[in-house]
């Protein structure tokens, strides 16, 4: 791939990570301060004037229950603002990688959702970026990368923490962790996503919807259990239920996905298990804990 790699969202985990893991690269990197999406014409000209090999959007609005009560900022960000940035990376003739979300399904499923399966969304959140998973498709060059309880950072990394990573902490420090026993989950962890992106920019795979998650699935508790397990802890479950939960938007129970896709395109996700062992021993490297 010849040209610079523009990566929009860079402040956010993954945007920072992808950006960290560049080693120096022709990488420009994009924060809502310096371009918003928002903003179709804002959008053309930043991607037009810098001429890039690819576009890779990690800009989200994911207040999961704050969509509920801004839709319009949802859609303006996870779907126009796609739809803005697919367009403009196919002007320039330029590779598009999107990533969307596991709660783009109604979480009613009793087996790891393939990228076939039908989609039925129960949120705002959720509608929104299915919104935006069809337009970065129709992008002829595009690719949409559905991951799902993202873990790890770029070391010095101060943004929010994920669930798993606040599970980490709260182990760490010992504190009672609340986890839910019915919530199935494939965890994420970034540093293995930045290696799928990195797979898809040498230009070997079709265009298309993959699932990047890491191989595996298991309930929070189980996950949460691994984890302590690997810490040498003592933990403290606090155990619930999807049903005592209190979100102001529905969440997927069933969300694990199935990575078999992407495998088959020459990619691989190790295990859930192998991540969270690498996150906790802290040798992922490329500058992502």
């Amino acid at each position: 791939m010849t040209g610079p790699v523009i990566v929009v969202g860079a402040a956010g985990r993954l945007g920072a990570s992808i950006v960290a893991a560049s080693g120096g690269a022709d990488v420009v990197a994009h924060t809502h301060a310096t371009l918003d999406i928002t903003d179709p014409d804002a959008v053309r000209q930043a991607i037009t004037g810098t001429a890039p090999a690819a576009v890779i959007n990690c800009a989200a609005f994911n207040d999961v229950d704050g969509a509920e009560d801004h839709p319009e900022k949802a859609f303006a960000v996870n779907a126009f603002g796609v739809r803005s940035l697919a367009r403009a990376a196919e002007a320039c003739g330029a590779l598009f990688v999107h990533f969307s979300t596991d709660f783009v399904f109604d979480g009613e499923a009793a087996e790891p959702y393939v990228e076939t399966d039908a989609v039925a969304p129960r949120s705002v959140y959720g509608l929104s970026k299915l919104l935006g998973e069809w337009f970065a498709l129709d992008a002829p060059r595009g690719f949409v990368l559905r991951v799902e309880s993202l873990f790890g950072a770029p070391v010095g990394w101060s943004g929010r923490s994920g669930s798993l990573d606040a599970i980490i902490a709260s182990l760490e420090q010992g504190r009672e962790v609340t986890v839910f026993t019915d919530r199935v989950v494939s965890p994420s962890y970034v540093h293995d996503i930045v290696g799928a992106v990195r797979h898809l920019l040498d230009g070997r795979v079709a265009p298309g919807l993959y699932h990047c998650v890491n191989d595996g699935h298991a309930t929070w508790h189980e996950v949460a259990a691994e984890a302590a397990r690997l810490l040498g802890v003592h933990p403290q479950f606090r155990c619930v239920t999807m049903d005592r939960a209190t979100f102001r938007a529905s969440r997927p129970r069933y969300c694990a996905l199935a990575g078999r896709k992407l495998a088959a395109a020459g990619f691989a996700m190790p295990s859930w298990n192998d991540a969270l062992r690498r996150r906790l021993t802290r040798v992922a490297g490329g500058g992502i804990t």
